[in-house]
């Protein structure tokens, strides 16, 4: 086993320690973790990435629910167009995707530079919002839920697309939704949106295994790496101050973005 190797499949368990400690933003490093030390394809490792963020975010959304923090409702009607924009563009758009995109001087941009300059944009999108933090302010409050369909429809689709693309769970996207269009307090918010990137990340998959030859053997052994982290995670969850990690590990995804961008352009 190359050194590389190696330090993907500790990488897979770092996903999972970052799940389990902050709810959210391990997903943003599957995708580099799988591309850069497992040498896997962008569009097959978009794929990969979906499958382990969805079984990843399916074991912190069963254990939400037992402390009935998910609102199953506002789950369904985000859900719904979600996965059908998830499914339709790993079955569809992504092959669509030309192998040559343009050409910027002497550099020509392909299909896989496109995605992985695509997700590095996304990557420094997620960062500032980790860096900049959310409001705590209404946690607690019991709200009535109010639906503002039209918006939660559109960010539904718009998630899924992105999802579908660069194969990262959007949580950044989806929870500041849920608070505004759902009018959710932020602790079910996070605890929501897990289920609805369960949900539309596995469906996402479904495209893809009608598309493409899956490595069962590694995805299933890298995917139970995230899953052991996630339970690490939780349990040093207890000795770290939650906010402040988050800030740092969105210090970490802004350098990782930038690499990335360079890497692809100028490396």
């Amino acid at each position: 086993m190359e050194v590389f190797e190696i330090l993907g499949y500790i990488g897979a368990l770092l996903i999972g320690v970052v799940l389990g400690l902050i709810g959210g933003g391990g997903s943003i490093l599957t995708v580099p973790v799988l591309v850069y030390l497992m040498y896997i394809n962008p569009v097959t490792a978009t794929a990969y990435s979906l499958f382990v963020v969805g079984i990843s975010s399916l074991i912190g959304a069963f254990k939400n629910i037992q402390k009935g923090l998910v609102d199953l409702k506002t789950a369904i009607v985000f859900s719904i167009p979600a996965f059908i924009a998830v499914y339709a563009t790993r079955k569809y758009l992504v092959p669509a995707i030309p192998e040559h995109l343009f050409n910027i001087g002497d550099l020509a941009v392909t299909k896989n530079i496109g995605i992985m300059v695509f997700f590095a944009i996304i990557m420094l999108m997620a960062s500032i919002s980790m860096i900049r933090g959310r409001s705590e302010n209404g946690d607690d409050d019991e709200t009535e839920v109010q639906y503002n369909f039209p918006f939660i429809i559109l960010e539904g689709v718009v998630v899924g697309v992105l999802t579908g693309i660069v194969g990262a769970g959007g949580g950044f996207l989806i929870i500041p939704a849920l608070v505004i269009f759902a009018k959710l307090p932020m602790k079910r918010a996070v605890a929501t949106s897990l289920l609805i990137i369960a949900i539309k990340s596995l469906i996402g998959f479904l495209g893809d295994v009608q598309n493409q030859s899956i490595d069962w053997t590694f995805l299933l052994s890298f995917t139970a790496l995230s899953v052991i982290g996630i339970f690490l995670g939780i349990w040093l969850s207890n000795f770290i101050n939650e906010k402040h990690l988050k800030k740092s590990f969105g210090w970490f995804v802004l350098l990782m973005g930038i690499y990335i961008l360079y890497k692809e352009l100028f490396g």
